[in-house]
């Protein structure tokens, strides 16, 4: 099955052991620098050929390939792009230029809790951000206690979300979110979560994908790089200036700060 999604290509070739592929990827963003006030100045500006906007360009020509049961680290320092990747990944910005292949269902764990209204019990956003996830209801209620057994929150269900503390939150959403088997599954410092019990319990769950699922890590633990990636990729100022071996990439990003 093929399906085009502007300049990403969602395949499900069970025959290949690419699970993403990407080609000459660029992006760039507007940002403004003065602010046009009422339409007559904005036709002036133009007249002008003052954009009132600058370009920049985010990425620059990525390529790379991912092999099906790979568990990836990018990392690079603030700014350096990697987070734009992961949400053009995921399908939340476009490229200007290039092309992604995606082989497989791919799930996004970037922003937990989105979604999650306050007002609302703890029950009831199981099942509000289960739906946005995809899940029926009658999927939820299957997974429903495996959920607040592994958050720890069983006594919280009937609460309003608005009483719970940011980290209870964001146990929540993590549990909700792993229910939610992709088979490529895209992280942004998701593994950070909770207080360290719970963020044992996670780098427990991670530990048992190794090698069963397609994981992209987006991270500045360069102790998770190397504890959990097969490979390590490292983007400075747009572009791929290293690849290979988690530990020499590891070394090469800390090695920036020198």
């Amino acid at each position: 099955m093929k399906r085009n999604i502007g300049t990403r290509t969602e395949i499900f070739d069970t025959t290949s052991n690419v699970a993403i592929k990407v080609t000459d990827l660029h992006k760039k963003f507007k940002l403004p620098t003065e602010q046009a006030f009422g339409l007559k100045q904005a036709i002036f500006n133009r007249l002008r050929g003052i954009k009132g906007y600058k370009e920049q360009k985010v990425l620059k020509g990525l390529d790379f390939e991912i092999k099906k049961g790979e568990f990836i680290g990018i990392v690079g320092r603030n700014g350096s792009g990697k987070s734009t990747l992961l949400k053009i990944l995921a399908g939340i910005y476009h490229p200007e230029k290039g092309t992604i292949i995606v082989n497989g269902n791919l799930v996004p764990f970037i922003e937990l809790g989105v979604g999650f209204n306050p007002e609302l019990t703890g029950r009831e956003n199981v099942y509000l951000n289960g739906a946005l996830l995809g899940f029926s209801n009658e999927e939820m209620d299957k997974m429903y206690n495996d959920i607040w057994k592994f958050a720890e929150l069983e006594q919280f269900q009937d609460q309003k979300l608005k009483n719970y503390s940011s980290g209870m939150q964001v146990r929540l959403a993590f549990s909700i979110a792993i229910r939610a088997r992709g088979d490529i599954l895209l992280l942004d410092e998701v593994l950070a979560v909770g207080d360290a019990a719970f963020q044992q319990k996670c780098n427990d769950y991670f530990a048992s994908l190794h090698g069963n699922q397609t994981v992209i890590l987006v991270t500045h633990s360069m102790e998770n790089v190397t504890k959990f990636c097969d490979r390590a990729i490292l983007i400075e100022n747009g572009k791929i200036t290293l690849e290979g071996n988690p530990k020499i990439v590891a070394k090469a990003y800390e090695s920036l700060w020198d």
